[in-house]
Order: structure tokens, then sequence, then C-alpha cells
């Protein structure tokens, strides 16, 4: 009977999912077309590795206010091939109908579709523009996070503060990664809901250190020595510039959806600043789209432009008289300061997509989604480009989202 009586007092376990199987391709083999901190991508041969992934989610109610939510993910991210990762792990305490507080490992709230960006089925485009979700790495963070919600007539808002710390592999190159640690992390995520239309503002700011890089260590390294051994007194700022130690990070955003009758429309705005080589950004998107039953066309137009690039003061050459290696290095370190700069995530470019999601299953969803990406200054967010590469490439993709 005590076992009995313990089985009927056990929490229960929910058990759901979500996953994407999906073909990607391009028009060249010049350039790999990847989502952000994917180490390669896609060429003209078509590839399963990019936009699919598999999540698997377990949550419980320990009692009438306390709860515990875990959710795994198979993807393709910064190390080659799939690999799995714990994307949320944490407990939730409901403090009150208006207050709720999480503890462990939450997502981070620094974009409209935080929540839900590996849920291809809660999306209505195949994948999340990357000229904005370039701008920050990190999905989760390793912390706390307090939430508010409270109406006032028919508007709903709701008031996130989130605390902790975080890391992301990132591929610096081919087969190159290198550990993106940010700590002091404070996020604020601002919700306002009437009807149709959801609106919301948020910041992050955080301290950023990139310890593991070989190639930033060295060219760090050289410029120092070389400024102090040959007396070039701007070569030391430039190092403290363009190193990642403990740097100062933000990302302000803002964003809306409007889902009204069968139209739907979705933007946001997001703008990156840090101390640091990292560039600093701007980048938004806007997406329309209407429905025809369970079909739904959209198209979509984005941008990333680059708002302040570290001046690159090395000197072209040595003065005369000077030790014939003198001139070489300086070129060397001055090609390393351009390659960091303006390569990898640095890049620029400009986005139009149209595709089309349909509604074929009530848990799963077909898309076809075409994008025509257009670098500036290079390659833009392409990877391992050929040389004199400069764009266009269109992107083809072919894929079914489903839930359980």
């Amino acid at each position: 009977m005590s076992a009995a009586f313990a089985a009927d007092t056990a929490p229960s376990v929910k058990i759901s999912g979500f996953g994407t199987g999906a073909l990607t391709f391009t028009d060249t083999d010049q350039a790999q077309f990847a989502r952000p901190n994917q180490a390669t991508g896609a060429k003209k041969s078509p590839r399963t590795g990019i936009d699919s992934n598999l999540g698997l989610q377990a949550s419980t109610d320990i009692n009438s206010w306390l709860s515990a939510t875990a959710q795994g993910l198979v993807r393709k991210d910064g190390e080659e091939g799939f690999g799995a990762e714990l994307a949320w792990a944490f407990v939730k305490a409901k403090v009150s109908d208006n207050v709720s507080i999480r503890v462990g490992r939450v997502g981070l709230p620094v974009f409209m579709i935080s929540d839900y960006r590996n849920v291809g089925y809660a999306n209505t485009m195949l994948r999340p523009p990357s000229d904005m979700y370039s701008q920050v790495p990190f999905d989760n963070i390793d912390g706390v996070d307090g939430s508010f919600q409270h109406s006032f007539g028919d508007t709903t808002l709701t008031a996130q503060l989130a605390y902790g710390k975080t890391e992301a592999t990132l591929a610096a190159g081919s087969g190159v990664l290198v550990t993106l640690d940010a700590k002091d992390l404070l996020a604020l995520n601002l919700v306002a809901e009437h009807g149709p239309l959801i609106v919301r503002i948020g910041r992050a700011d955080a301290k950023a250190t990139i310890a593991d890089s070989v190639s930033l260590n060295t060219l760090v390294g050289g410029l120092r020595a070389t400024g102090a051994g040959y007396g070039f007194s701007q070569l030391a700022p430039l190092a403290n510039e363009l190193s990642v130690d403990d740097k100062k990070v933000s990302f302000t955003s803002a964003g809306a959806i409007l889902d009204w009758n069968n139209v739907l429309v979705q933007t946001e705005i997001g703008k990156r600043k840090t101390d640091s080589y990292i560039n600093d950004t701007t980048a938004w998107y806007v997406m329309g789209g209407y429905r025809f039953g369970k079909f739904l066309p959209y198209i979509s137009h984005s941008k990333l432009k680059a708002d302040n690039i570290v001046a690159n003061t090395v000197p072209a050459s040595c003065p005369a008289g000077y030790p014939a290696a003198c001139t070489p290095t300086l070129r060397a370190l001055s090609a390393g300061v351009t390659r960091l700069t303006t390569t990898g995530t640095q890049g620029q470019q400009s986005t139009d997509t149209i595709g089309l999601r349909w509604d074929f299953h009530t848990s799963a969803a077909l898309k076809v989604q075409i994008d025509r990406i257009k670098p500036k200054n290079g390659q833009g967010l392409l990877l391992q480009p050929a040389a004199g590469f400069t764009g266009p490439v269109t992107v083809g993709a072919v894929a079914v989202d489903f839930v359980f």
C-alpha cells in the first residue's frame, strides 16, 4: 500500500520535443553558407547539417509552486559535425500569480524569439535572420532570472531581469575553435502584449574574454613587442584596443510582431557595442506574410552593418636605417589586424528572403526558403571564401519542422 501511495504522489514528468530536418544548398562553391557559430557550411551540394536539429524537453511540477525543466539539443554548432548540449536546466519558483524566479541554465532574453529560436515549428521563417542574430552568439546563461507580469486592461506587461555567466564556442577558421566567455551578464527584457500586437525592448551588458585564441594572442603580443622593440608608440594602444580581456560588451534591441487576421509582420533592430576588436554593429530585419488557409508565403529583408571598426594604425613601412626585418614585420602585423577586423563574424551584408510555410499537419510544417545574400567589402558572414570572392550568393533550403 505504501508503494502505491508513493507512486500516486510522485511528481509526473512531461516529455516533449521538437526538431527540423532540412537540406540546404547554394549556387556557388566559392564560399560556404552557415548559421552563426557553425564551423563549416553548405555549397552547391545539399547538406543536412546547416538547418537541422533535434530537441528534447522534460519538465515536472515538484509541488504547487516549484517546478523543474531540462532541455537537450542536438545540432551542428562551433564544432564540426553534430553535437549535443544542455540548452536549459532550471528550477522555477512561482512566488505569486505575477512573480516567478528561475535558477540554473535559462534562455538569454536578448531577441524577440529568444525562448524559441531553435524551435523551427514556432517560427514563420525557416531560420532566424543571420544578419540580426549573428550579433550575439549566446543562447543561454547560467544564473538566475526573475519575471513580473501584470495586466492593465487589455494590455499585458512582462518584465524579466537575468544575471549570470555564459560561454560560446566560435569557429575562428578552418578547424580552429575559440571560447568567448561572458561574465557579470545582466539582461533586461520588457514585453507588452495587446491583442494581435507584441512589442519588446531589451538590453544586455557583460564583460567578455577570449583567452584561448592563438592567432589573437600572437597578434596582440607581436604588436606590443614590435612597438617596444622598434619604438612605434601607437602599437601598444592598438594591441590593447584589439584584445578581448574582460572587455565591456552591450547589446540593445527592440522588436514587434503583429499577427492580425491573416496578416503577419515581424521586425527587430539591434545594436552591439564592444571595447575590443569585435566590431560595433547595427542590424535589422522586416518580415511580412499573409495566410491563405494552411499556406503562409512571406518575404523579408535584413541588413548588418559595422558602426565602428578598430583603426589599423600599423605603419606601412619603417624609416630608413631600421633593421631589414622591420618592414616585413609591420606588413605581417598590418595584414593580421585587417583580417581580424573584417572576416568571420565581422562581416557586413544584406539579405533578401522569400519563403513559403505549409502547415500540412497539426504538429508539422513544410518550409521552402530562398535567400539572396549580398556581402559588403568582402565575404560578409560567409565562410572560407575563395580568393577574390565578393558574392552575391543564393541560398536555398527545404525543411520539415515538427513538435511532439
